[in-house]
């Protein structure tokens, strides 16, 4: 029994000294160097901070670029998804009232035209970014709402575009905060 006892003690102890202490601080030293000190990246406008780059916010206002809905309310220290599945009748009574909520707001899309991901909650609940897609669908509303025409908001969204990664990784992507500040600046 002392053979295998003294050895697994050991193991034992030279993983908690290495999982427990070196690896969390290597990721703390890690953060550290990071912008933002591991504090996340902060977005600020006239030296004020409006939120996190990489966190969504709920945008609900028609002069705005509605964010994808959210399961947590936004909040990051709850983040997670409804876990109802596609066939759940709450569930999909709660897209359904989504749905409709759109095409109150943006009477001139169509049903079948609507990304399903402004009317579904990400597995965070926290998605900053929208499709293209979903943020081109809300131009007509915006431009109707701001008064501008829908090229000028068209070209906005197409700046706004960030592309995959290096051109083959995922889909390009618009971050919800950062084209309602570059919307907020256009006159």
């Amino acid at each position: 029994m002392k053979q295998h006892f003294f050895p697994a003690l050991r193991l034992t102890l030279i993983c908690i000294v290495v999982f427990m202490g070196l690896y969390t601080l290597l990721i703390w030293v890690v953060a550290q160097a990071a912008s933002g000190g591991g504090k996340g990246e902060t977005v600020s406008v006239n030296n004020k901070v409006v939120g996190y780059k990489l966190e969504g916010q709920s945008f609900t206002d028609d002069k705005y670029f509605n964010s994808r809905p959210s399961a947590c309310g936004f909040n990051a220290a709850g983040s997670g998804a409804s876990n109802k599945g596609p066939s759940n009748p709450d569930y999909l009574k709660e897209v359904q009232n989504r749905i409709d909520t759109f095409m109150v707001h943006n009477p001139f899309v169509k049903k079948e035209d609507i990304p399903s991901e402004l009317v579904t909650a990400s597995g965070s609940g926290l998605d900053p970014d929208l499709s293209p897609q979903g943020a081109y669908v809300q131009v007509p509303r915006i431009a109707k709402t701001r008064n501008i025409s829908e090229e000028k908001i068209k070209a906005l969204v197409a700046q706004q575009i960030q592309k995959p990664l290096l051109g083959l990784f995922g889909p390009g992507k618009v971050n919800l905060l950062q084209l309602n500040i570059e919307l907020d600046k256009l006159k």
